[in-house]
């Protein structure tokens, strides 16, 4: 007797031949991606490796717990879920992984892996020609790189209800690395003069030398840390590396002994996804990742530390930004994020700094969606992640790149994901100041979250009609909070430079985080996981308002204002600092005791580590 996979794969293949001719354009281009020209059409017996991301079930209830176990009031507050409880509330029905797999497998494609969400297959061009009604050819760009793209791709009817893409099909970029968020300086030169502002807008004295260069003693002491939290509770810290770069333990020591000598000896673990390096002989630069793992360490010590390092490139839709292979620093995070969820609670950080973003337009919609769905998985699970909001301010290339060629502000990816805590960055102390390259606006993909709507009323009050017509009104603010974010000092490849960028934030922001978890946790309190409701309802009255400064951007020129960019002038452009939260600074900057009051009432903020 057969069985019921036979029976039903008969008539699955069935109805997919029927299908075929029911075909329709599932995504596609509007034109070869700015940067881009064809080369040739592949041949016939060349390999392609695709990928297919399946439809999951309940997506909205895992949207709607993330928000009942992270809102203060809710009765389900801090009841966080387990890995296992969310992978059977999301896992495709039997019938969508049934559906895929036959419509593969009724198409002569034989090399299939189901991996739960996704089916991952091998085949030949002229089977995936055939499969996707499409063509497959090798585009490239004026570094004479090579991809194998297509712009456009058709899937049967029975088969779209089931999927969310299929690529890397009308994804093009392939990969190499421009730099990182991080932006090495020469801090002499980025100092403005202001010798005079010195001490705090809390009750600890600040060294008139933090307005010139940022030390872990310049962060603990602005931002009011006397806490000494527990090394051995089980609370711990992560950070995520990517575009091969990686921490460094030779630089860590040195860091330690210039800056924490009571930390001399402490190391951080790494745990490597997706052929992650950790070559610690190597003399590339790793300057991204010694600022995550120094500054994590710096503020959160003695929270134990844990580096992942994730090897590949994401996906990219080129514009004038990152046209070509050569610039695109897209993060896998879809590969980084699909290895963590994999991890019992236990193995995964309780906190997380991501210190990498992208224009938000670069990124395929359903790609974005699938990524920032996760990070709202490790919130439910009660984890923080951290993000850094970017450097380029209202946005650097300031053109749309749908074919209508619109001259608008560039939101950041995933820095507006509202799943994630977006750090923007500040410089100088008394009064501390937004810096001008410090990202924020209002996202393209998702609308503003139930949490911050007060806020961003209020902000659109103060700021009028400014920027009308360059950015969504609806979308989700971002950043949520910052910090310092100029003349950071770090260690790379044993020599003492300075860095800036909202990288540098979002790890001085994360060792925050990180001992606010230490005494929540030695209180037998669950740990403070996704943040923003918290953040937007309690915490802001534990954060340092800023209200001086502004993020500006589409001024023709790049990142931190470096060179022209082609990019269009919108004249004014700029998210100004106001009182409450703004697009620059969002909530503000952190007050660790009051923070530290609001969340764990019976710690003390004393018994912390010295630096001098």
């Amino acid at each position: 007797m057969p069985s019921f996979h036979s029976v039903l794969r008969v008539f699955s293949a069935a109805a997919l031949v029927q299908a075929v001719a029911a075909s329709s354009v599932f995504e596609s281009l509007v034109q070869t991606p700015r940067g881009w020209t064809f080369v040739r059409s592949a041949d016939s017996d060349e390999t392609v490796k695709l990928r297919v991301s399946l439809k999951q079930q309940n997506v909205e209830s895992l949207y709607q717990k993330v928000m009942e176990v992270s809102t203060p009031d809710h009765e389900q507050y801090g009841k966080h879920y387990e890995g296992h409880e969310l992978r059977s509330l999301l896992a495709p029905t039997q019938q969508t992984s049934d559906t895929a797999i036959a419509w593969l497998q009724d198409n002569n494609i034989t090399a299939v892996k189901d991996d739960s969400d996704y089916v991952l297959f091998t085949t030949s061009v002229e089977l995936a020609n055939k499969l996707l009604d499409t063509e497959f050819s090798w585009y490239t760009n004026e570094d004479k790189q090579e991809v194998l793209r297509t712009l456009h791709y058709s899937v049967p009817a029975s088969v779209a209800s089931h999927i969310n893409f299929i690529q890397p099909t009308t994804r093009f970029g392939n990969l190499n690395p421009l730099g990182s968020t991080a932006q090495k300086i020469d801090t002499g030169a980025q100092f403005d003069g202001h010798t005079k502002w010195w001490g705090s807008p809390i009750s600890t004295p600040v060294n008139i030398t933090c307005n010139l260069t940022i030390t872990p003693e310049c962060l603990l002491d602005l931002y009011n840390v006397h806490y000494k939290g527990d090394a051995k509770n089980g609370n711990t810290a992560g950070f995520a590396s990517f575009l091969e770069e990686y921490a460094r333990y030779s630089d860590f020591q040195k860091f330690e002994t210039t800056y924490l000598p009571y930390a001399v000896g402490t190391n951080f673990t790494t745990v490597k996804f997706n052929g992650g390096l950790d070559d610690q002989a190597s003399a590339e630069d790793s300057g991204e990742a010694n600022l995550d793992a120094q500054y994590v360490l710096g503020v959160g010590f003695p929270t134990p530390i844990t580096q992942f390092s994730t090897g590949g490139r994401g996906l990219l839709i080129p514009d004038g930004d990152s046209p070509t292979p050569a610039d695109n620093t897209n993060e896998p995070y879809l590969d980084f994020l699909l290895a963590l969820t994999k991890l019992p609670n236990k193995q995964i950080p309780n906190s997380i700094s991501i210190s990498y973003g992208e224009n938000e337009q670069e990124i395929p919609v359903s790609y974005a969606e699938q990524v920032c769905q996760l990070f709202a998985q490790l919130g439910a699970r009660g984890k923080s992640i951290i993000f850094s909001s970017g450097d380029s301010g209202t946005g650097d290339y300031c053109l749309s790149n749908d074919g209508k060629n619109t001259t608008k502000f560039q939101p950041q990816f995933p820095a507006a994901c509202p799943y994630v805590t977006s750090v923007g960055g500040t410089r100088y102390i008394s009064p501390e100041r937004a810096v001008f390259f410090s990202s924020g606006g209002f996202s393209n993909i998702w609308p503003r979250p139930w949490y911050q709507e007060l806020a961003v009323r209020k902000y659109f009050s103060t700021i009028g009609d400014k920027n009308k017509g360059y950015y969504n009104a609806s979308g989700r603010g971002f950043p949520d909070v910052a910090a310092q974010g100029q003349n950071y000092r770090v260690f790379d490849k044993g020599t003492n430079n300075g860095y800036r960028g909202t990288s540098c934030s979002a790890p001085a922001f994360n060792g925050i985080i990180a001992l606010l978890n230490s005494a929540r946790v030695s209180a037998g309190l669950p740990t403070l996981g996704f943040l923003n409701p918290w953040l937007y309802t309690i915490g802001q009255f534990g954060l340092n308002d800023i209200t001086t400064g502004e993020g500006t951007g589409c001024n023709g020129l790049s990142r931190f204002n470096i060179s022209p960019n082609g990019s269009p002038v919108i004249p004014g452009a700029s998210w100004p600092a106001v009182a409450g939260w703004d697009a620059v600074t969002g909530l503000g900057t952190p007050d660790f005791g009051k923070l530290l009051k609001l969340s764990t009432p019976f710690a003390k903020n004393e018994g912390g580590y010295n630096t001098s």
